[in-house]
């Protein structure tokens, strides 16, 4: 059992004008003590426990999403789960995510930019095609950033599970299984785990993983900014982004204040 005194319900509550949930003060440092080396199932349970109908997930059907969406279900069965659709995903993404839902009963909640992709290509070009930072991150902003905040804002969230690792990328490895994220807190289930613990929990449960994983790739977004792993790439995440940037924006800060605990060339 944890200790009381590590969720207060008192006058530092949070309460969010936007949503009418209360958001709990927690104390990350000692939480993280408490819990940054237990076990996956543990943080999902004291999740929903915590946090209620305030607790939701985000999916993107990629390589491994198969592992985070039996975890949290097989705890939470009917948990909302955030899908950010861009418009651009690869049509096996597609089929792939509807094998998922129908198999795990998942309650999906589809999110996408209110600019289609023909309307965002002829006001400011073919954003993804461009070698350059910025017009870059105005694509993720646009078609990835903006919809996962109105979703958030909709379904009321207090708190987000979602399936990042340390191995990812670098910003990644900084992170704290507990933390908050645009005001809300941001829980990690399976920050620790790497490659192997992935595979043993997919052939453990007999879960199925994306069919490009077979064409070589290690990480799949949209079907312009991924492709296979090859020999000359020295990080997983080159094959993304053009090779430009490790993260598309959704797990990157959003207010200056915490910003200014990242690395700003990661942007």
């Amino acid at each position: 059992m944890l200790k009381e005194s590590l969720v207060t319900f008192n006058k530092n509550e949070q309460y969010n004008y936007q949503d009418y949930r209360y958001i709990p003060e927690l104390d990350l440092k000692a939480l993280n003590q408490e819990l940054g080396q237990g076990d996956a199932y543990t943080l999902v349970k004291w999740g929903y426990e915590t946090f209620k109908e305030g607790l939701v997930m985000s999916t993107s059907f990629g390589i491994q999403a198969a592992v985070m969406l039996h975890l949290v279900t097989s705890i939470v069965p009917n948990i909302p789960v955030i899908w950010i659709d861009t418009g651009y995903l690869p049509a096996e993404t597609y089929k792939f995510a509807e094998e998922l839902t129908e198999r795990l009963q998942l309650n999906v909640k589809v999110y996408q930019s209110p600019i289609s992709p023909g309307r965002m290509e002829a006001l400011y070009g073919r954003l993804w095609a461009e070698k350059d930072i910025d017009a870059l991150n105005r694509y993720d902003q646009i078609r990835k950033v903006e919809p996962m905040q109105r979703a958030l804002k909709d379904l009321k969230a207090t708190a987000w599970l979602a399936g990042l690792r340390k191995d990812q990328t670098k910003q990644r490895e900084s992170l704290d299984r507990i933390g908050k994220h645009s005001g809300i807190y941001k829980v990690l289930p399976i920050l620790s785990w790497n490659a192997r613990d992935i595979y043993r929990y997919l052939m453990a449960h007999d879960l199925p993983y994306h069919p490009f994983f077979d064409l070589g790739y290690t990480t799949v977004g949209d079907w312009h900014s991924s492709r296979p792993l090859t020999a000359d790439d020295t990080d997983e995440r080159d094959t993304r982004f053009h090779g430009l940037k490790q993260e598309c924006g959704l797990h990157l800060p959003q207010t200056e204040e915490e910003a200014q605990s990242l690395n700003s060339s990661l942007l």
